[in-house]
């Protein structure tokens, strides 16, 4: 099959999944739709595992082999047979030909949340990842076994020897469109590919651990496992503080044969991982928190190199993030614009610590376009502790790495934008050709990439802003979201009425004290 047949083949699922219109809001699809997915992965797993042991017991040059029919069931239904090759046991009542046999019953629905408990029963692992939530919904059952129906056809059953490959990648498909469809929402689950894609290609993930604190879907450790020349080189962590979207993450890196431990929480309130080292830290965390619990942040806490602000936490997120660097990793990770130019007195106490500590490794600015939840453009912020020449890296431990990648981008429909690989290429071997010591050696492209020295950012007010080291024109419009502009803005003004105050009570106390002569 072809890509553009895949392609077209995957919309004309997502159009099925628009029958559901009317019953449920589009923005619940993804609970309904994902769940059989996964629940057909399962099966298919199970059944072609299952397949196999009735062959070896069967087969007179296998280990396995026995004549005696007591003796093969015993073997067939070991449930260890099916763990020791990571497949997950699936009872008969929630297998995909019981599902398929009674999809245009009017207890579909019943059927369904059942064989979900009944894979989690037999599943430790897969606690309160198979959500019941068919029978408390308002689908028609007729459009339930519609869905059925489509999951049911020859490319996604266990005799298709890439049908795993196709549910993994059908699964990904939706949670792009349904992320699409949800606007602002989809955000929280879902980062556009070419994003992930240039963030991975970047940091090189060959072996190591991946630390994702705002994993989504689990988008990230899918394109590191697949950029990595080694199956099971890389060990990935990950933590989310929505229950429905780590569900969606563990099925989804299970899909694709990944086994990731996601945990559930608040990253920056209740670390669950607060001893984790890690080689790459990759993520894409919620942008401008307003009012997120900074006064819940112990000052003691190990992870602060600086203040905190309720007014916005991305300086949080990126203490957060090198935190959690081994003494060689490298972080790479989405970031507002506004971030990199802020005056808020915390986040520019912290950009200036990082800068002058010479975490700060690269920026680069994105075109605008290229996110679901916002048509403005953001940045990639790269912080790393190997920039004094451990290892293969070079020392750069004075130099910053500003790529304006502005420019870059196609559209690719109406509201949105990608990078080509193209594109995303030569961004990536640019920032390995300035950190890393076996390279063809770096070169400053007027307008586009330079390298500047530290000395010169700090006269620079600390300034992050590619354009201003590059050489291009800086515009007038900085794109950065009014939202953003006053959140600093209103930061500024409680500053100088502070000092207003202080002025104030030093003028009284002074006429007082003339009073009093």
């Amino acid at each position: 099959m072809t890509v553009k047949a895949d392609i077209e083949f995957q919309k004309d699922l997502f159009d099925a999944a628009n029958k559901m219109r009317g019953s449920v809001a589009p923005s619940d699809y993804k609970h309904y739709v994902l769940p059989l997915i996964f629940l057909r992965y399962l099966s298919n797993k199970y059944e072609q595992r299952r397949s196999q042991l009735e062959q070896m017991v069967k087969d007179p040059n296998s280990d396995w082999y026995t004549e005696d029919n007591d003796t093969q069931m015993i073997i067939i239904e070991d449930h260890d047979q099916y763990k020791a090759e990571n497949v997950f046991v699936v009872p008969e009542e929630a297998q995909w030909s019981y599902i398929m046999s009674n999809a245009k019953q009017p207890n579909i629905k019943e059927i369904l949340d059942n064989a979900m408990k009944r894979i989690e029963e037999e599943n430790s692992e897969l606690e309160g990842m198979l959500p019941r939530t068919f029978q408390g919904s308002n689908l028609h059952a007729e459009n339930i076994a519609g869905l059925i129906e489509i999951f049911s056809r020859e490319i996604f059953s266990a005799r298709a020897s890439e049908s795993v490959d196709v549910l993994g990648r059908t699964y990904e498909y939706f949670i792009g469109s349904f992320a699409s469809s949800e606007g602002n929402r989809g955000g929280e689950f879902f980062t556009p590919s070419s994003i992930v894609k240039l963030l991975v290609a970047m940091l090189e993930p060959i072996s190591g651990k991946v630390f994702d604190p705002a994993c989504g879907s689990g988008g990230m450790f899918i394109q590191s496992e697949e950029y990595s020349p080694r199956k099971n080189a890389l060990s990935f962590y990950g933590q989310e503080n929505v229950t429905t979207t780590v569900r969606l993450g563990k099925m989804n890196v299970l899909l694709h044969g990944i086994n990731a431990e996601i945990r559930l929480g608040d990253s920056l309130l209740n670390d669950q991982f607060p001893d984790l080292k890690a080689d790459f830290v990759i993520a894409n965390p919620p942008f401008n928190q307003k009012d997120w619990g900074a006064e819940r942040v112990a000052k003691n806490d190990p992870r602060l190199i600086g203040p905190v602000t309720n007014s916005n936490a991305n300086y949080m997120w990126m203490q957060h993030f090198l935190h959690h660097l081994n003494d060689n990793g490298t972080a790479g990770y989405v970031m507002a614009n506004g971030a990199m130019t802020t005056s808020v007195k915390e986040e520019r106490e912290v950009r200036e610590r990082l800068i002058d500590d010479g975490y700060i490794d690269c920026i680069v600015q994105l075109p605008e376009k290229l996110f679901f939840t916002t048509g403005i453009p953001c940045c990639l912020f790269f912080l790393s502790k190997n920039r004094d020449g451990k290892s293969d890296f070079r020392n750069r431990k004075n130099e910053i790495l500003f790529i304006d990648a502005r420019k870059l981008g196609s559209q690719v429909s109406r509201k949105q934008k990608a990078l080509a690989n193209e594109e995303i290429n030569k961004i990536a071997s640019i920032y390995h050709s300035f950190k890393n010591k076996k390279s063809d050696g770096y070169e400053d492209i007027s307008g586009f990439c330079r390298v500047a020295e530290v000395e010169e950012v700090k006269m620079k007010k600390y300034k992050l802003t590619p354009g201003i080291y590059v050489g291009t024109e800086i515009e007038e419009n900085d794109d950065v979201p009014f939202e953003e502009k006053f959140v600093e803005l209103n930061q500024q003004l409680l500053e100088h009425f502070e000092e207003s105050n202080r002025l104030q009570q030093l003028v009284i106390r002074d006429l007082e004290d003339l009073l009093n002569e």
